[in-house]
C-alpha cells in the first residue's frame, strides 16, 4: 500500500513524500528511519476508523484540549488522562478515536504520532505543537497555549455571530410583515378599491394589479418562493460556499480590509504559538501556510522563499504584503528582542482589538439604517393602500 506522509526533514522544512509499506506502522517506522518527524499520514486505509469516520467539526477539539490539560495539571499520567476521557464519552466515534489513541500510546507510539493518524480530527496546528512540546516535555505548557489561541479565535467569531444576529432577524421580521402586507392586505384593498370606482392613483391602481395577481397566483407564487428558499439553503450548506462569499465580501473595499485583517490575525496568532512552542520559523511558516486563502496564501509563499534565502521575517513579510504600518513595526522590534513569537500574538491582539472596534462601528450605524429602510417600505406600501380613502373622505366632506 502506499502512503503519503507530511513531515518535517532535518532541515526543518516540511515536505511531502510516498512511501510503500505493508501497513501504517510500517510506513511510520520508514519516515523514522529516515529522519523525518510525521505530521500526517494519509492512504492505506489510515484515515478510516474502525465503524466510520470522524471529521473535525464532529470533534470537540478545544473540550478536549482543556479537559486533557485539566487531567494533566491534576497529576495523571498522558495515558491515564486519555484513558478517563474515553470511559467518559458517550459518542460512539469519538469514544473510538480516544480508545485508539490510548491503545497507539501503550504500543510506544508518541502522542504526536498517534493524533496525526487523524489528520482530519486533529488539524496540523495541533499536531504540530504538541510534537514541539514532546521536544521540551512541556506538553500541559502546549495544551494551555492552544486552549487560549482557540479561545481566543472563538471570541472574535462569537463577537461577528452576535454582532449579526440582531440585523438579520431584524431582516427576517421585516421581510414577513412585507410579504404579510404584500399577500394578504394588499389584496383585500385592491377589492375595496374596485367597489369604490372612480379614479385612484396610478401608484394605487400598481396595488390593485398586484393584488388580482396575488389573488390569481397566489398558490404558485408561494410555490415559487419555497423552492427558492429551499434553493438558497441547499447553495449555503454547499462547502464552497462560504469561501465564495469571503471573495465577494473582499470585492466590497471596506469589508474587504476587514476580512484581510482577521485572516492575518488569525495567521500571526498561529505562527506565533508554533514559534513560542519551539519550531523553527520555516516549518512554522510551511504548518500555517494553508490558513491564508486566495491572494494573501500566494503572498506568504512568496514571503516564506524569501525567508529561506536568509531575509528577515520583517522584511519579508512587509516585502509580500502581509504586515500593516503597525505589524512591520512590531515584528522589527521582535526580532530585535528575539521574541518573535511573543511579538506575533501581539500583533494577532491588536488586529482583534481593531476588528472588534469596527465590528462595533459598523452595527451602530447598520442598525438604525435598516430599521429606517424597512419602515419607509412598510409606511409606503400603507400610504399607498390608505391614499384613496383618504381621497374619497376629502370628496365627501
Amino acid at each position: 500500500m502506499q502512503f503519503t506522509i507530511r513531515s518535517i526533514d532535518k532541515t526543518s522544512s516540511v515536505s511531502t513524500v510516498t512511501l510503500d509499506a505493508s501497513s501504517k506502522e510500517q510506513a511510520l517506522r520508514i519516515a523514522g528511519e529516515r529522519g523525518l518527524r510525521v505530521v500526517s499520514i494519509k492512504g492505506g486505509g489510515a484515515m478510516r476508523m474502525p465503524g466510520g469516520r470522524s471529521s473535525r467539526n464532529d470533534f470537540p477539539l478545544g473540550q478536549f484540549s482543556q479537559e486533557l490539560l485539566t487531567l494533566l495539571n491534576a497529576g495523571l499520567a498522558l495515558v491515564e488522562s486519555i484513558e478517563t476521557l474515553s470511559e467518559k464519552e458517550t459518542h460512539p466515534e469519538r469514544k473510538r478515536v480516544l480508545e485508539k489513541l490510548v491503545a497507539d500510546l501503550y504500543e510506544g507510539s508518541s502522542f504526536s504520532n498517534a493524533l496525526a493518524e487523524y489528520p482530519n480530527t486533529f488539524p496540523m496546528l495541533f499536531v504540530a505543537t504538541v510534537r514541539a512540546s514532546e521536544k521540551t516535555g512541556g506538553l500541559p505548557e502546549a495544551l494551555g497555549k492552544y486552549v487560549t489561541y482557540q479561545s481566543q479565535l472563538d471570541s472574535v467569531k462569537k463577537k461577528i455571530i452576535s454582532a449579526s444576529i440582531y440585523p438579520v432577524l431584524l431582516m427576517a421580521v421585516g421581510t414577513l410583515v412585507i410579504g404579510f402586507l404584500m399577500g394578504y392586505v394588499v389584496p383585500r384593498f385592491a377589492k375595496i378599491f374596485e367597489d369604490l370606482g372612480g379614479d385612484v392613483p396610478w401608484m394605487s391602481k400598481l396595488l390593485i394589479g398586484w393584488g388580482h395577481f396575488a389573488q390569481d397566483y397566489g398558490a404558485a407564487l408561494l410555490g415559487v418562493l419555497v423552492t427558492i428558499a429551499i434553493l438558497i439553503g441547499v447553495w449555503l450548506t454547499r462547502p464552497g460556499t462560504p469561501a465564495k462569499m469571503v471573495q465577494w465580501l473582499q470585492k466590497i473595499p471596506a469589508i474587504g480590509e476587514r476580512i484581510r485583517i482577521y485572516q492575518l490575525a488569525r495567521f500571526y496568532r498561529s505562527l506565533g504559538m508554533l514559534l513560542r512552542g519551539g519550531m523553527p520559523a520555516v516549518a512554522s511558516l510551511d504548518l500555517v501556510v494553508g490558513l491564508l486563502p486566495g491572494a494573501l496564501h500566494q503572498q506568504l509563499i512568496a514571503a516564506t522563499q524569501l525567508i529561506r534565502q536568509g531575509t528577515p521575517i520583517s522584511q519579508a513579510m512587509e516585502h509580500s504584503g502581509l504586515t500593516s504600518a503597525v505589524s512591520a513595526r512590531m515584528l522589527r522590534v521582535g526580532e530585535r528582542t528575539g521574541q518573535m513569537g511573543e511579538m506575533m500574538e501581539r500583533i494577532a491582539m491588536f488586529y482583534d482589538n481593531e476588528i472588534s472596534q469596527w465590528i462595533d462601528w459598523f452595527v451602530k450605524l447598520f442598525e438604525p439604517l435598516l430599521m429606517a429602510f424597512i419602515g419607509l417600505v412598510i409606511g409606503f406600501i400603507v400610504v399607498v393602500m390608505y391614499f384613496p380613502i383618504f381621497e374619497l373622505a376629502g370628496s365627501i366632506r
